[in-house]
């Protein structure tokens, strides 16, 4: 197996962390603007959370989250490329991975479906712990 194949959904999560990134800002530029909030009233996080409907502040909460659990992925791939670990279990637990958070960021942005919301995330972090159970195994 190509080692390199771990670099597309490596590259996915990155997609999909710019794409909640912009999402965020239409929403909140797109509210800001509607009603017309001075900008100095956002000045500081709190301020922010005040004034700016909790819906439109979904995007945010995802992007926050995009960069907790993530973090982890991608050093990992990084070090199973480095240490040419790659193998077609890791691969496709990294696809799942990122469907997962892709499901994940999707609900979390619209709809907010807790539950969903929650079975997603954790379904992905099990794939993730799993991911780095087995590297650590594997370095025995």
């Amino acid at each position: 197996m190509d080692k390199a194949a771990i670099f597309y959904p490596f590259v996915g999560m990155m997609v999909l962390t710019a794409v909640v990134w912009v999402y965020m800002y239409i929403r909140r530029l797109h509210f800001i603007l509607g009603q017309r909030i001075p900008p100095q009233e956002l000045r500081t996080p709190e301020r922010a959370s005040a004034i700016i409907p909790e819906s439109v502040q979904y995007p945010a909460n995802n992007l926050r989250n995009l960069l907790e659990l993530p973090v982890v992925f991608y050093a990992l791939c990084l070090y199973l490329f480095a240490t040419n670990s790659v193998d077609v279990v890791y691969v496709g637990a990294a696809w799942i991975f990122l469907a997962l958070r892709i499901a994940h960021s999707a609900n979390h942005c619209t709809i907010n479906r807790v539950k969903a919301r929650f079975l997603t995330y954790f379904a992905s972090a099990c794939m993730l712990w799993f991911m780095v159970g087995r590297s650590v195994i594997d370095l025995l």
